[in-house]
């Protein structure tokens, strides 16, 4: 711009606008002649004085500061002082006050002491004993203070256990006094005559002779409350009610309480009236509310005095007390030997057990009036009203006890069965008859006629009948108390009839575990014992078989639903039965197998000695036989008992055709003498078969001995090699068809024919056609 400026003003086009610019820049200068002249002639004028304000006000000031200076300097020396002056005096006081209060607790204590003895003189228990507890809180409060010991506080202690030892026997004198029990010798403390002679005399009034009044129960009661020493007291006394008085009344039903009232004392005492068996709940609770409504007007109603620094308000009673004390033993008592022998055994006899369940709610309201019981029911009344699982409980310990009596009594003792006696069904009731079936008492007796099947054609009679054998009556009874027990259960509640099915099924497994145990030596060592187990194993499980059948319509419904059965316990009783006569059938076998092996093999006949030997053992084996004939004879059933003789019999023929047949060398003397040995078991044999005891009848079963030994016709084929000729033995062979080939093979035959016979062509001849 400058530049432009320059040029045109060479050519003179701004000198008029350049003129006026400078002039308005002239006309400025005035204003700031103005300011100048305000700052040189003003300002500076009145900053002077601002200065020198300053400068006095700063000079002000640390006159202040040294004033302050010496005002603290002052002041904190004369607080110190004062300081230390308070604290002096504030320990002072406190020294002074804790003395103060010493002193007050002494000269408390010391008056509570006072006042003791002259209300002990006065024999005001109660006082007396509250004074004793005001000087023992005293003592306390001296005792408490920490860092304040005085040499006095021991004596004052010692002095205070002195007086209160003093008190408790003072006190214990009187009680004496009051309550005085007269016990019989301990050592027949338990017996009923000398319960008789065990009396509690209550002396309630003063006797009058004495010059100072001696104390109401109350006061000697409530004086030892107030010391803490009332428990320990009444518990002795709650000790010797029970086993002198309460228990007594409970487990003896012949004693009665009497109460004797006289001028002076209570006489408690018993006197015996006749009685027997159990004690009756009604009469018992009678007897024991009498015993403490006599305790109550004369002991037991006494309000307790509180110790000194407890609350007055809920204050107990003596009897209150005395009820925590003994309560639960005795309720324990009156359960064990009253209520459980009230329980009834029979269902009918339930209904009269209300009486006794009333009878504990009043003998229970009864005792809560006397402040011996507080409001809670108690563990007797809910015992006597659960009577139902009470009676469910007895009734099924009863039947497992009767029971076992049962199976742990002598196996010998038998009783005939036949299909005609057997325990009958029950006629039971219709299926189809639902919830509408009125509950049938099956009264019929166990022994009468069996249901007969309404299908065509009828079976026999006797279809599923138990055979003819003997079991133990022992075993019979266990099966009548079974169907007894079933009986009860079907007019039961649920409940009891669940426990009582189930504690049949409970006695038939205890018959399974604890007669093979009980009775294992007899069952080892006696063959007609294990028989007669046999039978009666088999006679169970008969019954288990239809047993819950019987009664599946008449339980519960719980267990209608397929519970109720016995039917799973069937094998294991046949096979208890059967394990145990295999058992005794070993044994005889082995009997029999070693008397035979006493007979030398059976060589050498010719020779006396060993042909009396054999002899001794054919005779042993059929004497055996014929004694497990006779002990098993109409006790085992008749197919039972052939298959066992049979069995046996068949051993000892085995046993001899073996040896025998083993033999190298038989000589014509030999083989005779086999030969009779062999005819006198064929001869006898049949007569150890002798299952009924009417010799008659047993002709059928000696002859059908082939039957039931399998080697008899192998016997009978080996004595006819012993006395044949080789051609009697070829024409026996036939070529493998006759009678000899089917009964011995061809080895047998050649080794019999090596044996009897010499070697010579005929020998060989026939040994040729035995193939």
């Amino acid at each position: 711009g400058s530049l432009v400026a320059a040029v045109l003003a060479h050519s003179g086009r701004l000198d008029k606008e350049d003129l006026g610019t400078r002039i308005g820049k002239l006309s400025r200068r005035g204003e700031v002649c103005n300011m100048i002249n305000k700052k040189y002639s003003e300002f500076l004028p009145s900053m002077q004085s601002a200065e020198e304000l300053v400068a006095q006000v700063e000079g002000l000031s640390s006159s202040i500061d040294l004033l302050k200076a010496g005002i603290e300097n002052e002041v904190q020396r004369d607080l110190n002082v004062a300081v230390a002056e308070f604290t002096e005096l504030k320990q002072q006081l406190e020294r002074d006050s804790l003395v103060l209060s010493v002193l007050k607790k002494l000269q408390e204590f010391d008056a509570a002491i006072k006042e003791y003895n002259t209300a002990l003189l006065e024999k005001k228990y109660v006082v007396a004993a509250q004074q004793l507890e005001k000087a023992r809180s005293s003592l306390r409060a001296l005792e408490s203070r920490k860092g304040f010991e005085l040499k006095i506080l021991r004596a004052l202690s010692t002095e205070l256990t002195v007086q209160t030892q003093n008190m408790l026997y003072h006190l214990g004198e009187e009680w004496q006094k009051l309550a005085v029990w007269k016990l019989p010798p301990s050592k027949d403390s338990n017996s009923l005559e000398s319960v008789l002679h065990s009396e509690l005399h209550l002396h309630t009034v003063p006797p009058k002779e004495e010059e100072v009044a001696g104390p109401p129960v109350a006061a000697v009661l409530q004086a030892f409350a107030v010391l803490g020493q009332l428990q320990a007291k009444l518990k002795i006394f709650g000790q010797l009610l029970l086993k002198y008085i309460l228990k007594p009344l409970v487990s003896y039903p012949s004693l009665q309480p009497l109460t004797e009232e006289q001028s002076e004392v209570l006489i408690l005492r018993f006197q015996s009236k006749a009685g027997s068996g159990h004690s009756s709940p009604v009469e018992v609770f009678e007897k024991i509310k009498l015993v403490f409504e006599v305790l109550h007007k004369y002991l037991l109603n006494v309000p307790l005095e509180q110790a000194v620094g407890q609350a007055e308000e809920g204050r107990l009673r003596l009897a209150e007390l005395l009820g925590d004390m003994i309560w639960e033993e005795l309720s324990d008592c009156l359960i064990q030997n009253c209520l459980v022998n009230s329980i009834p055994t029979k269902t009918s006899k339930l209904e009269q057990y209300i009486e006794v369940i009333r009878s504990t709610e009043e003998f229970e309201k009864a005792l809560k009036d006397l402040k011996f019981l507080k409001g809670d029911t108690t563990d007797l009344l809910k015992y006597a009203r659960n009577v139902n699982s009470h009676f469910a409980n007895k009734k099924c310990q009863e039947v497992i006890v009767a029971a076992r009596n049962l199976m742990t009594s002598e196996i010998h003792n038998t009783v005939k069965i036949t299909p005609e006696s057997c325990i009958a069904l029950p006629k039971l009731p219709d299926p189809r008859a639902g919830d509408q079936l009125s509950t049938q008492r099956a009264s019929e007796p166990l022994h009468a006629g069996v249901e007969t099947l309404e299908a065509e054609p009828k079976l026999s009679h006797y279809t599923f009948a138990l055979p003819t054998c003997r079991i133990s009556a022992s075993v019979q009874q266990l099966m009548e108390l079974a169907y007894h027990t079933l009986l009860e259960a079907t007019a039961s509640t649920d409940q009891c009839c669940v426990q009582l099915f189930y504690s049949v099924r409970n006695m038939f497994q205890l018959f399974y575990d604890v007669v093979p145990t009980y009775h294992r030596e007899s069952l080892q060592k006696f063959p007609q014992l294990a028989a007669i187990h046999h039978n009666n194993c088999m006679y169970i499980a008969h019954h288990l078989l239809t047993l819950g059948h019987q009664f599946h319509y008449r339980l519960t419904n719980i267990l209608c639903q397929g519970a109720a059965t016995f039917v799973d316990m069937v094998p294991g009783f046949r096979r208890l039965g059967m394990e145990c006569f295999l058992a005794q059938m070993r044994v005889q076998k082995g009997e029999i197998l070693e008397r035979l092996s006493s007979a030398r093999n059976f060589s050498n006949m010719d020779d006396e000695e060993n042909y009396s030997a054999a002899s001794k053992a054919i005779r042993q084996v059929l004497h055996q036989l014929k004694r497990l004939g006779k002990v098993w004879q109409d006790v085992l059933p008749v197919n039972v008992y052939c298959k066992a003789m049979g069995t046996l019999l068949n051993t000892a023929l085995s046993e001899i055709a073996t040896r025998i047949a083993a033999l190298e060398d038989i000589s014509a003397e030999d083989a005779d003498r086999l030969y009779s040995l062999c005819r006198t078991m064929v001869e006898e044999g049949p007569q150890v078969f002798t299952p009924l005891p009417e010799d008659d009848r047993n002709k059928k079963y000696q002859e059908e001995v082939p039957v039931y030994v399998h080697k008899w016709m192998s016997f009978k084929e080996l004595m006819i090699i012993l006395q044949a000729n080789l051609q009697e033995i070829v024409d026996q062979w036939a070529d493998g068809k006759g009678p000899l080939a089917a009964e011995f093979s061809a080895a047998e035959v050649k080794s019999l024919i090596r044996a009897l016979f010499q070697n010579t062509e005929r020998r060989a001849a026939a040994l040729a056609k035995i193939k």
